[in-house]
């Protein structure tokens, strides 16, 4: 009589204990996968089979719950897919998005582990736009400010929307006192003043090539029934140009400068601000001005709305994800701008990869070889921000196949009783 039937069945189901201990101690593990035991049964040629034993332990790679952690640095994704991370050289995959950033701007998980992805064409340039594609790498959020740009460099330029009151009668105006140039204001010479005569000004910023804020005012003066002309300063200092603004007779904009701005596209005139205005430390602004929407109605003259594509420079401040995965920067002077892309990878047969600790697998032969995306495209599902996914381990389920083990790893235990026992009414045979 042998022991080996029942001895493999004790060592199985020890082995089907540590995996449901295993999993039981790691029902609190962010993007943990639970495991399950294959066991198969042992012949050799015998009609009596040889016991069991166990092929393998099977991940379970369902999605766990999501749970919201209003951390900004917490991310889970909302299907299938992995995180890429790099530790010593070595790349895994998780499922676990705890992350921290270092002082030199490295995404980290707990064990050190860097997240990877997608970077900036220019490292040094954090509006250099991301580029994705190629081979992932470790990504680095740049320290560096967000530079200046000035009103007008974007070609987007400066867009208001406003009611010149129809009721304004042609010569009933009020007078701004401005300085022909910017060497006058400064030396406070009065001599060199225009007058400008107005029924409605108004005011807005502009921004040089350095981030310098400045105060641009518009004066518009009704020159006719329809006719309007719009005088333009900076900083309390007269430019020479001069805007003609005409309406047709149902009161919306007709033309610019005698440009019909009702065409497809529309022709806008550009407002220009030189070194009278700005100084010689700076490039000259120039800017498309556009009148988009604009009335004439018998109300009150006003602004509607008002936009401007300039803006100071800006030290970064904080990062968020977006759905796709990119790494939104937030900068001080309220501009946002993608500093990288996380890389996602899924796997023909995730079931291969290998655990390898720290809430990494390793991709092997079985597993396959990765395939790259990024969030939302494929059947990469999409990056949630301020979450983590859970743990799927179910307790309920662990607790009673702990039972179901305990009870095979006694019945076994058993059998080796029982056929010790055997053993020994037959040595006691005479």
């Amino acid at each position: 009589m042998g022991f080996s039937q029942a001895l493999s069945g004790v060592n199985a189901a020890a082995q089907q204990l540590d995996v449901i201990g295993n999993n039981i101690s790691n029902s609190q593990t962010k993007g943990f996968k639970s495991g399950s035991v294959q066991f198969s049964d042992v012949f050799a040629n015998s009609a009596v089979g040889l016991g069991t034993r166990v092929n393998g332990v099977l991940q379970d790679f369902t999605t766990g719950s999501l749970e919201s952690t209003g951390r900004n640095l917490d991310i889970a994704i909302s299907g299938e897919g992995f995180l890429r991370f790099s530790q010593e050289g070595e790349v895994g995959y998780s499922r676990n998005g705890q992350l921290t950033m270092t002082s030199d701007g490295f995404l980290e998980n707990a064990q050190g582990a860097r997240l990877m992805g997608y970077g900036l064409a220019d490292a040094t340039d954090v509006t250099s736009g991301v580029v994705v594609g190629g081979q992932p790498r470790v990504l680095n959020v740049p320290a560096a400010d967000m530079p200046a740009s000035a009103t007008g460099a974007s070609g987007v330029g400066v867009s208001m929307q406003l009611n010149l009151n129809a009721s304004e009668t042609v010569g009933e105006t009020t007078n701004a006192v401005l300085y022909n140039n910017l060497d006058a204001k400064l030396a406070e010479d009065t001599t060199q003043q225009t007058s400008v005569a107005y029924n409605y000004s108004t005011s807005f910023s502009v921004y040089d090539s350095q981030g310098g804020q400045h105060n641009a005012t518009l004066y518009f003066e009704k020159v006719g029934s329809n006719d309007w002309s719009a005088r333009t300063a900076l900083d309390g200092v007269l430019t020479n140009q001069e805007l003609d603004v005409t309406f047709d007779t149902n009161g919306k904009l007709a033309t610019v400068d005698g440009e019909d701005v009702t065409a497809n596209p529309p022709t806008w005139p550009t407002l220009s601000f030189g070194a009278d205005q700005l100084g010689d430390e700076v490039n000259p602004v120039n800017a498309q001005f556009s009148l988009a929407g604009s009335t004439q109605f018998a109300n009150d003259s006003t602004v509607k709305s008002l936009a401007q594509d300039g803006y100071a420079s800006g030290a970064l401040i904080g990062i968020s994800f977006a759905d796709d995965g990119s790494v939104v920067g937030s900068y001080a002077n309220e501009k946002t701008v993608n500093l990288g892309q996380v890389a996602l990878a899924t796997f023909r047969n995730p079931e291969g990869l290998s655990p390898s600790g720290g809430n990494l697998f390793s991709a092997t032969a079985t597993s396959g070889n990765e395939l790259l995306g990024t969030a939302g495209t494929g059947v990469l599902g999409g990056i949630e921000a301020e979450t983590l996914e859970a743990s799927n381990v179910d307790l309920t389920t662990e607790l009673v196949n702990l039972i179901i083990a305990q009870r095979n790893y006694q019945a076994n235990t058993n059998s080796i009783r029982t056929q010790s026992e055997v053993m020994d009414q037959v040595a006691q045979l005479r």
